[in-house]
Formats: C-alpha cells, structure tokens, sequence
C-alpha cells in the first residue's frame, strides 16, 4: 500500500466532502436544524465547533481511504470508488441514519432530507477516494514495462 496515495486521495476527499458539508449541511439544511431547537445547538454555536467537525472528518477520510485500498479488487477508479460509496451509504444509512432518526425528537421531514443527503455524500465520498486513490502497480507489471 502507498501511504503517500493514499494521503493525497484522502485529503481530496475531505475537500470536497467540507465543500459538501459547508453547501449542505450548513446552507440548505440550516432553516431545518433552526425547526429543531431542541435537538440542535444554535448556529453560532455549531460554528463554534467546525474546527472539530473538520478535524472529526479529516480523520475519518483516512480510515475510509484505508479501508478502500485494503478492499481494491482491482477495477477502473470510478466504478470501484462509487461501489464503495454505495457500501459507505448503505452502511450509514442502517447504521447512523435510522437510528438518528429513531431517538433523535425530529420530524420525518428532516430524517428523510438527512438520509437521502447522507446517502449522496457517501456515494461522492467513495467515488471521489476511488478516483484519486490509484494503486502501486504489482511488481512483476512494473518490471515488464506494461
């Protein structure tokens, strides 16, 4: 495994995932988290604590680019990366969305806006390490100058 590819595919995806975040999550979900002043802190709150938020997710990239180049099967970046994504979506889907959704005192309107938001940010988080993650071709292809 090359740690250097993989450093560069997971800061790219964290890029792009705070560039989600911050168009979504923080603009086009803002008036929905204002619904649920018991459920969510204050804006300026929130604001308070991206650097947090950041560096929560900053890390959870490189887990997420670990966990692809361990699973690699060995096709082309996007199909390989947006399977991934598709497994990272349906994984926090059941596992964060529902639940969230379960205990959580919101509405159906704002567990529904999430899961679907949350689903799309997965796909384009798995395709987007996919893309960039680019495996050290195997020794033996190396040497034959294929």
């Amino acid at each position: 495994m090359d740690f250097k590819r993989l450093a560069r595919a997971a800061v790219v995806a964290w890029v792009v995932d705070a560039i989600y975040g911050v168009a979504v999550w923080m603009n086009m979900m803002g008036p929905e988290y204002a619904r649920h002043v018991g459920v969510f802190r204050p804006e300026a709150d929130m604001n308070a604590s991206l650097p947090l938020v950041f560096a929560g997710v900053f890390l959870a990239m490189f887990v997420l680019t670990y966990m692809y180049a361990k699973g690699y099967e060995g096709g082309g970046g996007v199909q390989e990366g947006f399977r991934f994504g598709l497994l990272l979506a349906l994984f926090t889907f059941g596992f964060v969305s529902l639940p969230i959704y379960a205990t959580f005192n919101i509405d159906g309107r704002l567990g529904v806006l999430a899961s679907i938001l949350s689903f799309i940010e997965m796909l384009i988080v798995g395709t987007v390490i996919g893309v960039m993650y680019k495996p050290a071709q195997p020794k033996a292809v190396r040497q034959a100058g294929v």
